[in-house]
């Protein structure tokens, strides 16, 4: 097995890191002040305009056709930069990669290009409710046909982009009397709708430069043909794309974690202790030697999950097997680096500190690790009959 990227997956990867060298990083400490808006959607302009807002979207939109390894590779590269960009990145991906999936061809043809464009400057997905979190079958928003439009009554929260997404893509109950997860629909709904309202920022412990917002809708009309796919199939197609969100979502904890332990390892090499290196020490280097297998494990796995994507197979055991590990093998590695720098990890001053935050949330959303793990074990008992 050839492990090596191919040409094009090479460039990706090459443009995206040169981009987060030249454009996310620096811009990075300042986002996690609340600070530096303006740039932060001057910088997803430029991702949009080096084609990665739509890296798994056919070029007729004007995606990128880089398919879901090259998203991957992206994610990773943007991830240990500037987590804020990469989740944004992640998540306007999946929402084009949604309408692309199950959009009528006038919808299509409306709103993904401005997304891969830079139009808009990000995508909300909006499927988590106070009461539906882990389990969004159980969401209360609902869609009520009125004549040729719906209306929806709602709440969504913890929407990454919601204040400055140009379009959402929402789930609501069209069929109260039906089965749980039988009578939800998907609706595409653009920025200014009147009766959408985005609520203030959350304030959060990590990744504040994405804004995460709650979203209300109050008697928000849109006409029928903002429905997405067929009536009472919504829950079908959001299961499907969280799959694909995962891997997203590994790749950019992936990044963060490897962000983190290449300052620890240069720490350890400069930082000198009872007369030698630190590095030099066999305990320090057996907590570094166990990091990076983590790492390259949960690389690995992120990339056999992609590469099953894209070919159309089956792979959303391998996504939550990638995300569950990645995720909190990126946990581990931010709590090692801050561990390798002492005290100075504690300190604001060090960019392990804002890493170790931004690591947290990665097994929470788009499924948390007990999820994961939920979804792993029904997948492997499945096969046994």
């Amino acid at each position: 097995m050839d492990f090596a990227l191919d040409d094009e997956t090479g460039m990706i990867a090459e443009t995206a890191r040169r981009i987060a060298a030249d454009r996310l990083a620096p811009l990075a400490a300042e986002l996690d002040r609340g600070e530096g808006r303006a740039a932060f959607l001057a910088n997803l302009k430029e991702l949009a305009d080096n084609g990665f807002m739509g890296l798994n979207v056919k070029a007729n939109y004007g995606g990128t056709e880089a398919g879901c390894i090259g998203f991957a590779v992206a994610l990773m590269e943007i991830g240990q930069a500037c987590s804020a960009s990469a989740v944004t990145v992640s998540v306007t991906n999946m929402v084009a990669e949604v309408i692309q999936a199950v959009g009528s061809e006038a919808q299509k043809a409306l709103h993904i290009p401005r997304i891969t464009d830079g139009t808009y400057p990000a995508g909300a997905f909006c499927l988590t409710e106070a009461v539906a979190g882990s389990d969004p079958s159980a969401m209360r928003t609902r869609a009520v046909k009125d004549g040729v439009d719906y209306v929806i009554d709602g709440e969504k929260i913890y929407i990454s982009s919601a204040e400055y997404a140009g379009v959402f893509i929402v789930w609501a109950v069209t069929d109260p009397q039906a089965a749980k997860g039988k009578g939800i629909s998907c609706f595409l709904v653009e920025a200014g709708t009147p009766g959408l309202i985005v609520g203030k920022a959350e304030s959060k412990t990590g990744q504040t430069g994405s804004a995460t917002n709650t979203v209300r809708f109050e008697a928000c009309r849109v006409p029928a043909s903002c429905l997405m796919g067929r009536e009472n199939d919504g829950f079908r197609i959001a299961v499907g794309e969280l799959a694909g969100g995962r891997i997203g979502v590994a790749s950019l904890a992936w990044g963060i974690g490897r962000a983190a332990m290449e300052l620890g390892k240069r720490y350890v090499i400069e930082r000198r202790q009872f007369g030698q290196r630190i590095a030099d020490m066999q305990g320090i280097q057996w907590m570094i030697a166990d990091r990076e297998t983590e790492l390259e494990a949960a690389r690995l796995l992120i990339l056999q999950a992609a590469w099953l994507k894209d070919r159309g197979r089956p792979f959303a055991k391998e996504a939550s097997m990638a995300k569950l590990f990645a995720s909190e093998a990126a946990g581990r590695a931010t709590d090692t680096a801050v561990q390798l720098h002492g005290g100075a990890g504690y300190i604001r001053d060090y960019a392990v500190e804002r890493h170790a935050r931004d690591a947290r949330i990665t097994r929470i959303y788009e499924g948390t690790s007990e999820i994961q793990r939920v979804i792993i074990a029904r997948e492997v008992l499945r096969n046994l009959g």
